[in-house]
Formats: structure tokens, sequence, C-alpha cells
């Protein structure tokens, strides 16, 4: 069969694949709220106090770098912002703005009046429709590696299997705007990707991916994963930057749910760290556990990181990571939540109330709706314990701009 052929073929499949879809409604999951629902616009006399709990620095860092990417799309992209739309443009103006206030070193009270003189100020509907967002953290994790495979190294992180093929469905209707499949081409049709039990387990990637590197523990493999990107740390002295590529397209399912909803750990003590301890002390049901995700994550290196989604090096305690669907890229954010105090001893003490402003740079598999966000904390053993134990309720607004101010 000639080139031309297996073309043919393959366009007919991928064809028929999207008509079931469809005209036949199985449809995978398509995100049911509007960009223009998810956010509300908030009135002066209900504003929120605006205070920041780190340098301006780190700030500075992180609106440069959603202003490098806003400089780099077309200057009449739409931002949706609730009711309101505003262009890239205007998005550049409203950051340097700011930009350029912050770098007075004002006070408080000065920066709430500038907000109010200034700015609109918009919130997240969150999960219950009345603002409540579950906020988790991230961390960029740090490996220890080898190019070459042996006995101290048997784990795989891989690149984009050759296999894989996304289809963007809008292409075919446009209900399904910024939805996409993944799958591989397979007897004439497309089909789901491989699940992790088949990638892992059977490791039926083999001459079909790339590895980049290989690693100790599938543990840290897993949790690479969920971080998104990392540093390995390689035996000839060399680090590389994992970054991430695309995923296999399978659901993401939580394996720290599967093991509260198994009585191995309480959803009190539920933690990354109480993760790591279980599998480690019951080897023998590690391979179960984390194949309960058959979601998998391909990586490619970066000559820098960690990247966002957005392509931009992200800023610790200054990066958000939202539903990409539902929220404007690069826009300034202020968060409600709590961060973690931490004793002499490395174990957390207490959790106290913080608000600063954040830049939605990133996104993730598990972050998705109104009410979830995911705070990057950096890398070293705070943002370990910070990004493995946070999951708590606060508030998250944006702020843009004002045309008429």
């Amino acid at each position: 069969m000639n080139r031309k052929t297996n073309f043919l073929n393959t366009s007919i499949a991928v064809f028929m694949f999207i008509f079931a879809l469809v005209v036949c409604g199985c449809e995978p999951t398509v995100k049911k709220i509007r960009k223009e629902y998810v956010m509300e616009k908030v009135s002066s006399w209900s504003l929120p106090e605006f205070t920041d709990d780190l340098r301006h620095d780190g700030l500075e860092h992180s609106i440069l770098k959603s202003l490098s990417y806003l400089h780099k799309i077309p200057a009449d992209r739409e931002f949706v912002f609730g009711p309101d739309r505003y262009n890239t443009d205007h998005m550049i103006v409203s950051l340097e703005h700011f930009l350029d206030f912050i770098q007075t070193q004002p006070s408080q009270q000065d920066l709430n009046d500038f907000i109010h003189s200034n700015y609109r100020v918009y919130r997240s509907i969150g999960r219950d429709g009345r603002g409540e967002v579950l906020y988790t953290g991230y961390y960029e994790p740090h490996l220890r590696g080898s190019l070459l495979q042996s006995d101290g190294y048997q784990f795989p992180i891989y690149s984009r299997p050759d296999d894989l093929i996304a289809i963007d469905l809008s292409l075919f209707n446009e209900k399904f705007a910024g939805e996409k499949i993944i799958g591989r081409y397979a007897d004439q049709t497309v089909v789901p990707y491989y699940e992790r039990s088949e990638i892992d387990t059977h490791r039926i990637l083999e001459g079909r991916a790339e590895v980049l590197a290989w690693v100790e523990d599938p543990v840290d493999v897993f949790f690479l994963q969920i971080q998104g990107s990392g540093k390995v740390y390689l035996d000839n002295g060399e680090v590389i930057n994992v970054h991430y590529q695309t995923t296999n397209g399978q659901p993401y399912r939580s394996i720290g749910k599967l093991l509260i909803d198994d009585g191995k750990i309480s959803a009190e003590e539920m933690s990354m760290q109480k993760i790591r301890e279980y599998l480690h002390a019951h080897p023998e049901e590690m391979e179960a556990v984390l194949n309960h995700n058959p979601s998998y994550v391909f990586f490619k290196i970066e000559p820098d990181g960690p990247l966002g989604n957005i392509n931009v090096k992200l800023t610790p305690g200054r990066s958000i990571a939202l539903d990409r669907y539902l929220f404007p890229p690069a826009a300034l954010a202020f968060i409600q939540t709590q961060k973690p105090v931490i004793d002499a001893s490395g174990q957390i003490h207490s959790w106290q109330p913080f608000a600063r402003f954040a830049l939605n740079q990133d996104t993730g598999g598990a972050i998705r709706g109104p009410g979830r966000a995911d705070l990057f904390w950096g890398n070293g053993p705070y943002a370990e314990i910070a990004a493995g134990h946070m999951k708590h309720t606060g508030e998250l607004f944006f702020l843009v701009l004002d045309p008429d101010a």
C-alpha cells in the first residue's frame, strides 16, 4: 500500500471518528460553562483589601514574563473577563501601567487607591457559584538520573511517541472550540492512546518513544508527571530541564482519592509526602496504585525551566495554573488562601492566611473549572512541603485596566 493510499485511509478514518462524535453524541468531555460566566465584575464597595505578603521583585519578574508572551501574539486577540472583552494591546497597557506603579514601592493605602481609581476587578464564581476556590500547589522536582539504563536507573522519562496523534475538534464543529482528542491510528480508525499500565507495566512504547533519561524511582516519574516539569541531575554531571509536551489523552484519576477510599490514608493526612511514604512501605501495591491513573505525560527537553503553558518561565509564588479554557492567559490575578508555617524540624506548624498578586501562566490536567487553582511554589524543601500539603480554599480575582480611567 503506497503513502497516498495510507494518507487517504487515515483521513477517512479520522473523518468517520469525528462524524460519530458530533452526530451520534458520543463526544468527549466538553466544557459546559462558558468563559463569560466564570467571572463577575466586583462593585467598588465590595472590593477586597489588596495586600501582598511577598517582595515586589518577584511580581515584577512575573509581569515581565506575561508581557513577553503578550508581545508575541496578535494584537487583536480577545481576552474574556466575565461580560467584558479586551484585546492584546489593552492587556499589555494594563500590565505595564501596574508594573510602573508598583516599581514606586507604594504603601498599601496608595496601592488600594490606585486600583480603585484605575482598574476593573473581577472575581471567579468558584466551585460553588459564590467565589470559593480550592487551591493546591505544585513545585519543580529534582530527580537523579542517567542517559543510560542500568540497575540503578530503570524507569524512563519518555518524549512524545511517534504514533501519537492529536485532533483539533474545532475544525469539524465550532461547538468543540478549544477541544481536542489524543489517540493513535490502528486498523484504519482512530483509537484511544495506550494507558499508563500498558506504557509502564508492559513497556509498549519501546521503539515508539525516545527516552530522555532513566531515573531511580517510578514514584519520582509519576510525581514529575503531576508537576509537569523538573530538573534531572545526570550521573555524568549534566543537568537537563524536562518540560511537559503532551499527554496520552486518557482521563486523570487521583491516586490520593483511591488511597483514601480504600482506607489506606485518611483524608486529614493526605499529601504527596504521605502517598510516597505509603507506596515505598508497600512496594507490592505500587504498580496497581500508580496504574489507577491511566493518564500519562510525555516530556521534552528545554534549555531553561520550568515553563508554563504560555511558554514563559514560572516565578515561584507568583505563577498560578488555571483552567486554560476558561481564564485569560497572562492576566494579573489577586489570590487569597493559606500557606504553611514550617517549624525548625521541617514540619508544618500551622497554616496562615495570605494574599498576593499572581499571574495566570500555566495549566494542569487536574485543574478544571472556575473553582480550581494551582500555585507554583518553586523548588527546595519548603516548596515541596507547601506543594505536597496545600489543599485550602480561598478566592480568586482578576484585575484589568479600566478603559475609562
